[in-house]
């Protein structure tokens, strides 16, 4: 019987079975400019099992002011939108080894939500960022805004051994952090979904005008292969004005 994580080609596909894809959550230094490109990747959390679902959740705001006597409502007005909102479950299993693994997975995710010691010298105190990859899919800058763990299975010595972990994440804004020095506006961050044909340095040009500014897209979305890259992939693209003045990448 094939496993639900297990992806396979039939002779009638004409295919070779393809390679199985384990998703992981990243977790990344946060800014220290307070911008909203994150940092370097700190520590990632595997999943042992890939997940059967994932749960998006988008929303948008309008306001509907009330009208004396009128027979109809009046015409809503748009306010804004609210950040993407991901969950998903992690389950982890340590029944082969009845060791502790589990409960250090679980106190990983709960760490997610405490700001990182340097975040916290540096009197801007942040837990680290996180972004969900599986495969070609690869998810928005996010927070970790909770995490739900239930343990449903403990040796004899009472050391939990299995434990299902609800995971919620929080977009952060796709807003620039800092501000125009001229106008005091926030500077744009934009994002692009990959299409076939698609490459970093295609992207970084029609982005900025320049391919060299290939790396800082692939810094911003944890890319560590750039020939690697998958229709689908959702590509956050920084702001121009958090690219000038730093280093402009290699062609």
């Amino acid at each position: 019987m094939t496993s639900p994580n297990t992806f396979s080609a039939s002779a009638s596909d004409g295919g070779a079975p393809q390679q199985l894809a384990r998703a992981y959550l990243q977790l990344r230094d946060p800014p220290k400019d307070g911008g909203t490109t994150p940092g370097p990747e700190r520590d990632r959390v595997d999943f042992q099992f890939n997940p059967k679902e994932l749960a998006l959740t988008k929303s948008a705001k309008w306001k509907r002011d009330a009208q004396r006597n009128a027979a109809k409502s009046a015409v809503p007005q748009f306010t804004g939108s609210d950040p993407v909102k991901l969950t998903v479950e992690m389950f982890f299993d340590a029944t082969d080894t009845m060791d502790s693994t589990v409960v250090h997975r679980v106190e990983a995710l709960f760490a997610a939500c405490v700001p990182t010691e340097e975040s916290r010298q540096g009197k801007k105190a942040s837990p680290p960022w996180v972004i969900f990859h599986w495969g070609g899919l690869t998810s928005f800058p996010a927070f970790v805004s909770s995490v739900t763990a239930k343990y449903t299975l403990f040796t004899p010595s009472g050391t939990p051994v299995r434990a299902v972990c609800t995971v919620a994440l929080e977009e952060i804004s796709g807003e620039q952090g800092g501000q125009n020095p001229t106008s005091g506006a926030l500077a744009a961050r934009d994002a692009h979904v990959v299409v076939a044909g698609d490459t970093l340095h295609s992207v970084a040009y029609r982005a900025y005008g320049d391919p060299g500014r290939w790396r800082s897209i692939a810094d911003a979305n944890g890319i560590d292969d750039p020939m690697r890259l998958r229709p689908g992939t959702r590509l956050l693209l920084p702001a121009l004005e958090e690219l000038e003045g730093g280093d402009r990448g290699g062609q």
